[in-house]
């Protein structure tokens, strides 16, 4: 006879999507504690660029009521894609480097096994979806120079000094000549810059708020475009993140739009919640006609710059 915990356990088992070969220093432990945990989970690895996308897909067309992520920026992205207009739950086993989608949430970014209780809650939020030339995301993306420092950032600089890495990366492209942007929103107003960012959450690399207005269900998204080029900006965006937003009338204009386009005489690099998506003259940001399903506790986690500065710092 089935006891009523083998039964739960057995109605309770979750596929999970992963990336075995993902370069992330948390992979051995994700890993560990997945088949530790392997009653309650229907284990798929992918194998190449993509199937991530198509297994949340397939899952959801099945009418999957739950499937989880486990991994970093590159897994969380291909599901959100996947399961974007689904009535499919989307659960995280963050184990990236930033997890900053997880932080956003309030799911719990370095515990597993608390990321699990959150899970197994079943406590819903509905978050707005956005598309950058029809790739959707969830938390943010970026134009510009933004992107070329993401393309710059080495696995093995991440491993070794986590999210402070990307700060590294960026100081060696600020001596390149940076693009001019033009930011053309649909309703008229117009900005110049060269770098665009877009938050769709309020937080950006990691634990930093950034986006100070940001709601992910208010259909808007929050945009700065930065003026200066140079040490300057990486000044005023410390000074920035220091106050708690980046709004810095000197050097950048923030302001919200559902919708807007960014272009550029060259083609200029673009990612959408951390994922490299190619390069382009012309960048159309719009609100999809989808929404996610995140299970996920009913309010966000904030931090305070105390802790956000120990998370940049993984040797101490």
């Amino acid at each position: 006879m089935i006891g009523e915990d083998s039964l739960m356990q057995a109605v309770r088992r979750y596929p999970v999507i992963f990336n075995p070969m993902a370069r992330s220093q948390k992979v051995g432990r994700v890993l560990r504690f997945l088949m530790s945990h392997a009653n309650r989970f229907a284990l798929f690895a992918t194998n190449h660029s993509g199937e991530a996308r198509e297994l949340a897909a397939k899952f959801a067309e099945a009418g999957e009521p739950v499937v989880i992520a486990a991994g970093g920026d590159g897994t969380l992205n291909e599901v959100v894609n996947g399961l974007a207009g689904s009535g499919t739950l989307l659960g995280l086993l963050p184990a990236g480097t930033m997890n900053v989608f997880a932080r956003e949430m309030g799911i719990p970014f370095d515990s597993l096994e608390q990321a699990l209780e959150v899970i197994d809650r079943g406590l819903v939020r509905e978050v707005d979806l956005f598309e950058a030339n029809g790739s959707p995301f969830a938390q943010m993306a970026g134009v510009g120079l933004d992107a070329m420092v993401i393309e710059e950032t080495t696995w093995e600089s991440k491993k070794r000094f986590g999210p402070l890495a990307y700060l590294l990366a960026a100081v060696k492209v600020l001596g390149d000549r940076p693009p001019r942007l033009l930011v053309t929103c649909a309703d008229g107003r117009r900005e110049e810059g060269i770098a665009v960012l877009a938050g769709n959450g309020s937080l950006y690399g990691g634990p930093f708020r950034v986006f100070r207005n940001a709601d992910n269900h208010d259909s808007l998204l929050d945009i700065l475009v930065f003026k200066e080029s140079g040490y300057r900006l990486v000044l005023d965006s410390l000074r920035g993140l220091a106050r708690g937003g980046m709004d810095l009338e000197d050097s950048t204009s923030y302001f919200q739009a559902a919708d807007f386009t960014v272009t550029c005489d060259n083609e200029v690099p673009v990612h959408v919640d951390g994922e490299w998506i190619g390069r382009f003259s012309g960048v159309h940001f719009y609100e999809s006609v989808h929404r996610l399903r995140v299970i996920a506790p009913d309010a966000p986690i904030r931090q305070g710059l105390g802790v956000a500065m120990r998370s940049l710092m993984p040797w101490t």
